[in-house]
């Protein structure tokens, strides 16, 4: 219905006021409707059932004399003070008080000013909202996420020493024993605990708060697993490039798990001299919802398909676990230049990774 023709319908003052007083009466929210000395022309039955008030107590009363005066607050007043000559609207305006009957309460308030055909001001809106409970639930909330927080912290630091003391015992078996393949498989067991040590720690800034930026993960990471792994001992450089993006904590996990086994790999196979100089390329790139993992090196190479094989070391099974969690696929592309292991989640398309 057009405003035209609403009010060609309604131009009686009786009708106008028997449509008024039902709107009032038909909305949930406890709303005043006040006249320009804020004095009651009307209240909806939410405000009598919600404030235990009779009308004989509040119609053609003042606002800040209702009840025992819980309404008569400066603040408030110097509000309410601002919307006829201004104009304004009042969104959201909270006040807190010791109501008869229902003790301390939150009142968020809302109020406008409704004018006539000539403009001038005539009534005034006022719309409460009790948010007592909604504000304790808030404040409970927030109490619960900083002590879920404190926990997260507390088992990050408990997985942390536990992974330490785990590397620490392998690193003294190997030295004890004497078989050179069973030292071989102690130190490669405690590079392997130590990369897991190195995800966690790089991973536990991001996790309580929500998506992980894969680029700084990676990147640190990367510079951990630089420092721990390669040192000063050897002539290989370890970057990360690509073009960032988001992921959940535990893809992100995932994600640096592979990354940390492919670089373990092809030190441990790319570089057998320990003279080249070496330089491995870890990639990120994102697309839409789908991802592409590249690490590629500029070594000896390692022969195509070799993730395809039934037959493959624990680091190979290890990173085909993780791409099959990540519904990903992984593909190998070996030649004289190094090689290149890419991790694609759908139907990821980009041009292969080289290292420069």
């Amino acid at each position: 219905m057009g405003s035209t023709a609403f009010r060609t319908q309604f131009s009686d003052i009786a009708d106008a006021w028997t449509l008024a007083e039902g709107i009032v009466d038909t909305v949930r929210e406890s709303l005043l409707v006040l006249d320009k000395e804020l004095r009651v022309i009307a209240a909806s039955r939410s405000f009598y059932v919600a404030f235990k008030v009779s009308p004989e107590n509040t119609q053609g009363r003042h606002l800040y004399a209702l009840g025992d005066g819980q309404w008569n607050i400066q603040e408030l007043r110097e509000t309410l003070a601002t919307i006829i000559p201004e104009r304004r609207i009042i969104d959201g305006y909270e006040v807190s008080h010791i109501f008869p009957s229902l003790g301390p309460r939150t009142i968020r308030l809302n109020a406008r000013q409704l004018s006539d055909r000539a403009g001038s001001a005539s009534a005034i809106l006022l719309g409460m909202v009790d948010v007592t409970e909604r504000n304790i639930l808030e404040r409970e909330k927030d109490q619960l996420l900083r002590e879920k927080d404190m926990l997260f912290d507390e088992l990050q630091h408990r997985i942390a020493n536990s992974l330490q003391i785990v590397a620490s015992i392998i690193l003294m078996k190997a030295r004890s024993v004497a078989s050179d393949e069973t030292r071989m498989h102690l130190h490669d067991a405690h590079k392997r605990v130590m990369s897991v040590a190195a995800v966690q720690s790089q991973l536990h800034p991001s996790a309580a708060n929500g998506p992980v930026e894969m680029m700084p993960y990676l990147s640190k990471l990367c510079e951990t697993l630089e420092a721990s792994m390669i040192g000063d001992a050897r002539a290989i450089t370890l970057k990360v490039v690509g073009q960032g993006g988001q992921a959940v904590s535990r893809q992100a996990e995932s994600i640096g798990l592979i990354v940390t086994e492919l670089v373990m790999n092809a030190l441990k196979h790319a570089f057998p001299d320990n003279k080249t100089v070496g330089r491995i390329s870890v990639a990120y790139e994102v697309h839409g919802a789908n991802w592409k993992l590249s690490v590629a090196d500029n070594g000896v190479g390692k022969p195509d398909c070799v993730f395809a094989q039934p037959k493959t070391g624990l680091g190979t099974s290890i990173v085909k676990a993780l791409a099959q969690q990540l519904d990903a696929t992984v593909e190998t592309i070996a030649s004289l230049e190094g090689t290149t292991v890419m991790v694609t989640h759908a139907r990821f398309i980009t041009d292969t990774v080289h290292v420069a």
